[in-house]
């Protein structure tokens, strides 16, 4: 099975601490992204993701012009070792109920993986192919 080195985006796409949730929004669809790093002094300190704007800033009806992107992060970043199989990912993404890992080399943050990216993978590498007649 294939190591997350081989699936993993390495660009981490990054935005600022107290960026306001409707910029990290549209930043987002604009990029056609799921999440993004968050980032205070230099440091990653945190991810906020689709669900995160979803569920601790549309649904309790935030002001999201005004609510800055750190109060709704999820922190820690949930994380797995690139040298791990992506098998590994995917049990640890339903364990944990996530669906982005950041993934490490060494224990520095090195990219992301997600569901989708997942999907993708198992899709290329599924038998049989489904083809259409």
């Amino acid at each position: 099975m294939s190591s997350l080195i081989q699936v993993m985006r390495t660009e981490l796409k990054k935005i600022a601490h107290d960026a306001t949730v409707r910029d990290a929004a549209k930043r987002m669809r604009d990029e056609r992204l799921g999440s993004l790093f968050v980032e205070k002094g230099g440091n990653l300190v945190g991810i906020v993701t689709e669900t995160d704007v979803v569920r601790r800033a549309v649904a309790e009806g935030k002001d999201l012009g005004t609510v800055m992107v750190q109060s709704i992060m999820t922190a820690p970043i949930v994380t797995i070792e690139s040298t791990r199989t992506v098998q590994d990912a995917h049990d640890m993404m339903g364990d944990l109920g996530v669906r982005h890992l950041g993934v490490t080399t060494g224990g520095k943050l090195v990219g992301l993986v997600s569901v989708r990216d997942l999907l993708v993978y198992f899709k290329r590498v599924s038998e049989p192919k489904i083809t259409q007649d």
